[in-house]
């Protein structure tokens, strides 16, 4: 099992290839290519590579799947005994993002084939159709 952990959008996040994840948002259109450079860690068949503070030479590929907006959060402020009451709503921008591979040092631990075998097998209404 490969996993790296990467810091995107001021967070820090275990990503594996062929699975999505929402980030904040990136300035990318969708079905574009992106590439992570700042990768804390790497796992790959029980070999661990942790930087200090970024693992050289190593980063993530991924494909921008689309951009949307996160859950409504609501935020309520109130001042007891002075009627003072404010409601407002907050939702963020996330972009869906879609990990290709993992490489290190030029070596390619998951190709983008079987990330493109996975995608197929998740959407089965698409496969039928084509």
């Amino acid at each position: 099992m490969t996993y790296a952990i990467i810091e995107t959008g001021g967070k820090q996040l275990r990503v594996e290839p062929g699975r999505f994840y929402d980030i904040e948002l990136l300035s990318a259109q969708p079905d574009e290519k992106v590439t992570i450079n700042s990768v804390l860690l790497v796992q790959h068949d029980g070999e661990v590579s942790i930087g200090q503070p970024l693992v050289s030479g190593a980063t993530v590929e991924g494909t921008i799947l689309r951009h949307l907006r996160g859950r409504k959060v609501l935020v309520y402020k109130m001042k007891p005994k002075k009627k003072t009451r404010k409601k407002r709503g907050h939702r963020q921008e996330i972009t869906r993002l879609l990990i290709n591979s993992i490489t290190l040092n030029g070596q390619v631990f998951a190709a983008p084939a079987a990330a493109e075998t996975i995608e197929a097998a998740e959407s089965p209404a698409e496969a039928t159709a084509e």
